[in-house]
């Protein structure tokens, strides 16, 4: 279970991505429904840590507070090498079976520690030729917004941060706890790592808008066939048109990002209800048990019945 979740503060830490680490695990969401951390954030030599920004922030704990943490978090920092000491606590997470988490450049202090070493990782684009360099043991992907190898998940700038540490989220405590983050934190609980980091051509606001509420009615009619020729009407595009843009403004494709949504559904059934598998299959558009069940494997790892079993514990604890 996930309870314990300690912040690595090293120097030049930048703000935003220490913020979303913040935002993600250390407010208690209990009165939501959500999850409540043992939350620390703590430092080699506590006392005033330098940001990217050039202020302190004062941090009072020290890294021995790391030594039985079930998740050990690592946002961006500059990019001269980290001290041993931090070093230290991420491969002694990673030995014990811990979860190790970075956001953007904190990949780098992961691959300085060994861990990412005969894993995939990624990192923002703009340092991911650098990280892959500098760490040729590492599969290096430069395209997506997070990566899960092993209990060790890297995540590419700023927000998809976020992602990763809803995925992590989602992975121990269920669908219907991340959500509950999410919609606190007014994010989407849905975006897969497999999506792209960025638009090579942005859509302008019209085009992007559209996709918004094509999207929106795929949500709403998860249960339903929804092939693309469909989906190319609604949006007033034809079906070529309509999966090119699609991509480029959301990152995946049409059939990828409805059957990433369909298993979210089947998720949140799974946790909050008694219906059948079959009945789920049907709800969600999977349209039999077997074909559910080997979605909920491929991507999951785990299957529907498993997954229940696991999480509707503790939804209801």
């Amino acid at each position: 279970m996930l309870k314990k979740i300690v912040l690595l503060a090293i120097p030049g830490v930048a703000p935003f991505e220490f913020g979303v680490i913040c935002e993600v695990f250390g407010i208690d969401r209990s009165d939501m429904g959500g999850p409540s951390f043992d939350f620390t954030i703590v430092t080699a030599t506590p006392g005033p840590v330098r940001t990217s920004l050039g202020y302190d922030m004062i941090i009072e704990s020290g890294l021995e507070v790391a030594t039985d943490a079930d998740l050990i978090a690592v946002p961006a920092h500059s990019l001269e090498r980290v001290d041993e000491r931090y070093l230290e606590v991420i491969r002694a997470a990673e030995a014990r079976g811990a979860w190790v988490l970075s956001v953007c450049s904190g990949a780098f202090a992961l691959a300085q520690a060994g861990v990412l070493e005969g894993r995939r990782a990624t990192t923002h684009w703009m340092h991911a030729e650098q990280l892959a360099a500098r760490y040729p043991g590492s599969t290096v992907d430069p395209d997506v917004l997070y990566v899960e190898d092993r209990k060790v998940v890297t995540s590419a700038g700023t927000a998809a941060g976020i992602d990763a540490a809803l995925h992590i989220v989602r992975k121990e405590l269920g669908a219907s706890v991340a959500n509950v983050v999410a919609r606190r934190m007014v994010v989407p609980p849905q975006r897969d790592g497999g999506q792209a980091q960025y638009i090579q051509s942005p859509l302008g606001d019209d085009c992007a808008d559209s996709f918004a509420e094509v999207a929106e009615w795929m949500l709403q009619h998860l249960g339903e066939d929804l092939p693309v020729e469909q989906l190319a009407r609604k949006a007033l595009m034809s079906p070529r048109t309509f999966a090119r843009r699609f991509r480029a403004d959301m990152g995946t494709t049409p059939a990828a990002w409805l059957n990433r949504q369909r298993i979210i559904r089947a998720q949140q059934l799974l946790e909050q209800t008694e219906l059948s598998l079959e009945t789920v299959a049907a709800d969600t558009g999977f349209g039999a048990a077997a074909v559910m069940r080997h979605h909920f494997v491929k991507v999951l790892q785990v299957t529907p019945t498993a997954y229940r079993r696991a999480f509707c514990e503790k939804v209801s604890a």
